[in-house]
């Protein structure tokens, strides 16, 4: 049986108004953590990816909680100021533990979304229990001089690094491994042969299947760190 989710309007302080965007808490009955999901950059949360991989993560009694950055909630596609994610981040992170005070709270995204928690978590906006990403986008394809990097090793909360083998955000991959190992204390979960969304090639799979194959490995480091 799936875990109904609740949908959800968080408010988001930000320097110039208050928003609110759009989330969806689920919570299982045997739940043991609540695991915030953030999108990739150019979708939202619901999209099938994320879908898949929070219904996923009930059946491992993950509790999720999926939310919109101000930028989708306002109909745009491309990011605003890191500093509006930053800010949507801090606000889940505290929705979250007014929500489920009991379970403890850990933080993941797809690409952008990861990133911009580990930004939140660096700059001491959040302080989650672990960090999950899906897919760091560690700099744009076929420029690696443009690493996204520099704060990696402030931040103090474990890091899962999720990631395909044959992304072109991470090549060379000796540049991430050189990232992580910079890091406080992070790992990297491989997907063999897996693209930026984990696909793989000549294997087509809807993006949901390849959410959810991604629950479990994630739910089982969260057991060591939650």
């Amino acid at each position: 049986m799936s875990t109904p989710e609740a949908d959800l309007r968080v408010a988001v302080e930000l320097p110039q108004a208050t928003v609110e965007v759009s989330a969806a808490l689920g919570i299982p009955a045997d739940a043991w953590a609540l695991l915030a999901v953030a999108h990739g950059a150019g979708a939202g949360y619901r999209h099938p990816f994320l879908s898949g991989f929070v219904e996923a993560l009930h059946e491992s009694g993950v509790a999720t909680l999926r939310f919109n950055f101000p930028y989708i909630e306002a109909g745009r596609r491309m990011p605003g100021p890191a500093a509006h994610s930053i800010a949507t981040w801090a606000a889940i992170e505290a929705h979250a533990a007014a929500a489920a005070p009991a379970l403890p709270f850990l933080a993941s995204g797809k690409s952008y979304g990861g990133r911009m928690g580990s930004m939140a978590a660096a700059e001491g906006r959040i302080a989650p229990r672990g960090l999950v990403y899906l897919g760091y986008p560690l700099h744009p394809p076929g420029d690696p001089e443009k690493a996204r990097t520099a704060h990696l090793p402030d931040v103090v909360p474990p890091q899962l690094f999720v990631e395909g083998s044959n992304d072109p955000f991470i090549q060379p991959v000796e540049q991430l491994e050189a990232a992580v190992a910079s890091c406080q204390d992070a790992e990297i979960l491989w997907v063999d042969g897996g693209g930026h969304s984990f696909e793989i090639k000549g294997r087509k799979r809807p993006a949901d299947e390849i959410g959810a194959e991604l629950a479990p490995l994630v739910a089982q480091w969260m057991r060591r760190r939650a």
